[in-house]
């Protein structure tokens, strides 16, 4: 039997029936029930007026009527009230006297308004079943078709109950999962179980106007990334040049083809890279993006040297060109950035020609900003003090932050000088200020063991 509930204070008035707490396998029918609310009785020809005038007591819960006919005269409908605004079954004087204006009699009748599953919001059925006191997830990101949800412990009982809840209450999700492994450090990718609907991982998405396709089971993709995606972007110019150095399925490298950049786009990941390609195709930049599928130093050491030492070279001062360097792998970007020590060989570029990098990382520290540039100074061998910029991306977790750390590549870090004289004998060699303390050991070594040979 559905519950009567009359109640004129009870705050928990719309919740749904208490006997499905601890429900596991979803049955719509247990949450119906019956809640006496209060109502006025109006001809239905001044109903918008009375709307109009009691906008603030009459009942504005998405789902719900607020005017219903009355079964026993045709000429007149029933006008709910919100119940938390009218506790008492009685208006106060204000609206009194603006129904004495209507030519509506004040009173307030009791009408029986039925609740069933689809009247109830997610976070009131979750709250209503699982154990009371305990946390309840109701959010959760939207990718394409999939709803990925975060589940904690205690709600896994519940998860199948919770995903079927979820595509019930949001039109156009048709799978909903729950993440079951962290993310891979290597791939990016996680293990996931679908709890409701069809298990189907291959979905569309579109992002600052660009639409992608992806597996989303094998490759990385996160929906809240979209504004630093095209803040990033923004950055750019036509005939720029961007090295995308963790480019996953190209939330970067297509937009900045799209703006007629240059684009050098690699991932480690064979599934990326293989959506890389058609979503490169998808937009119609696949002549304007080069894609590589090598791990990130490699990336660095290889396509991406090779342009450098190709371009700077023949960089004039009135040139615009920039290069870009975006390393979005927050949980290891900081650590690649070694690569750069003496990644080139040779007379530095201009200054305004010195590649931009755009380090991602996350951070735990009470001053984050200031926590991933010293990481960052530490790796480079070199201070980056007023000439690097830090943009908080997100929030990831309680007390975990993701920042962009974006600066020029010192010249002293980027280039390697030769020595002048490389071309005398190495007896009579002189190292300059520019070598490495390594260098000038390997130096010495060479010296002595010329010396030991000749005697």
């Amino acid at each position: 039997m559905p519950e009567t509930m009359e109640d004129k204070t009870n705050p928990e008035l719309y919740l749904p029936h208490p006997g499905v707490r601890g429900m596991t396998l979803l049955d719509r029918e247990a949450f119906r029930r019956t809640v006496v609310v209060p109502a006025l009785k109006v001809k239905k020809e001044i109903v918008h007026s009375v709307l109009k005038s009691l906008k603030q007591s009459v009942l504005q819960r998405p789902g719900l009527k607020r005017v219903v006919e009355d079964p026993e005269d045709e000429d007149s409908r029933f006008v709910i009230l919100d119940p938390h605004k009218v506790p008492e079954f009685s208006l106060g004087e204000s609206e009194q006297q603006v129904l004495k204006q209507l030519s509506v009699h004040p009173e307030v009748s009791k009408y029986h308004l039925e609740l069933s599953y689809e009247n109830f919001r997610t976070e009131e059925i979750l709250r209503a079943v699982l154990p009371e006191g305990q946390e309840v997830t109701s959010g959760f990101s939207r990718v394409g078709h999939i709803a990925h949800l975060n589940l904690r412990d205690h709600q896994l009982p519940y998860r199948h109950l919770i995903g079927q809840v979820i595509m019930d209450k949001n039109p156009g999700v048709t799978c909903v999962v729950n993440k079951t492994s962290i993310i891979d450090s290597t791939y990016r990718n996680f293990e996931m179980e679908v709890l409701a609907g069809e298990n189907n991982l291959v979905t569309k998405v579109k992002e600052n106007n660009i639409a992608y396709e992806l597996d989303f089971s094998k490759v990385y993709w996160n929906p809240r990334l979209s504004t630093e995606h095209g803040r990033v972007v923004e950055l750019l110019r036509a005939g720029d040049v961007l090295f995308d150095v963790f480019a996953g399925i190209g939330p970067f490298a297509i937009p900045a083809a799209k703006r007629k950049c240059r684009v050098f786009a690699n991932d480690l990941n064979p599934e990326s890279y293989t959506w890389l390609l058609h979503n490169c195709k998808l937009n119609k930049v696949d002549t304007k993006v080069k894609a590589f599928n090598m791990d990130g130093r490699d990336f660095l050491r290889g396509p991406v040297r090779e342009e450098l030492s190709r371009e700077l070279p023949l960089l004039r001062e009135e040139q615009k060109t920039a290069f870009h360097i975006v390393m979005n792998l927050p949980a290891l970007a900081v650590e690649f950035l070694d690569v750069f020590r003496h990644l080139l060989v040779g007379e530095p570029c201009s200054p305004a020609g010195l590649p931009t990098v755009h380090c991602y990382g996350f951070s735990k520290h009470s001053n984050p900003a200031r926590d991933i540039q010293e990481r960052a100074e530490a790796t480079l061998g070199t201070s980056l003090a007023g000439r690097c910029s830090t943009f908080l991306v997100r929030n990831v977790a309680p007390n975990k932050e993701m920042l962009c750390l974006s600066f020029q590549i010192p010249a002293d870090v980027l280039y390697k000088r030769p020595c002048p004289d490389e071309a005398k004998p190495a007896s009579k060699r002189l190292c300059t200020s520019q070598d490495s303390s390594e260098e000038k050991m390997k130096f010495m070594l060479a010296l002595q063991f010329q010396a030991e040979i000749s005697t």
